[in-house]
């Protein structure tokens, strides 16, 4: 790593909010839950505290399959954050998920493989003991 490297920030960290705290902790347990209406049992994601099907404020979790197809991806060459620049170029996807909802992520993989439809499944990244980021790869 050059001098250049080391001056650049670090990548900026998820902070939890009450209403999410519960997938950011699944995901240190290398699990995948999606926020889940008891008014009307749609799944939502991201975590919010308003089902806007039905606006009831009650949810639970429930446990994701992590399984879903490409919707699409993108390709990043120019970090929107300095403390990416350190990664690209790196892949992003939008994954429908079989619950019904999308996830976007980073690709773990041969992007030159990528195509709409094409079956992923979710795996863990651990940054540190506090964090573990979601990432996608092939099924």
């Amino acid at each position: 790593m050059d001098a250049q490297e080391q001056q650049l920030p670090q990548p900026p960290r998820p902070e939890p909010a009450l209403e999410n705290r519960p997938y950011w902790e699944a995901l240190t347990e290398h699990r995948l839950v999606l926020q889940r209406c008891t008014g009307c049992q749609r799944i939502r994601h991201y975590p919010r505290p308003v089902c806007d099907a039905c606006f009831s404020m009650a949810y639970d979790w429930a446990e994701a399959s992590g399984r879903g197809t490409v919707h699409t991806w993108a390709i990043t060459h120019h970090p929107f954050h300095p403390g990416f620049k350190r990664q690209v170029p790196y892949t992003t996807v939008t994954v429908d998920l079989e619950e019904g909802v999308r996830l976007q992520a980073p690709f773990r993989g041969d992007s030159a493989l990528l195509k709409i439809g094409l079956a992923v499944v979710v795996d863990y990244e651990d940054v540190d003991a506090n964090l573990t980021l979601p990432c996608f790869r092939l099924a």
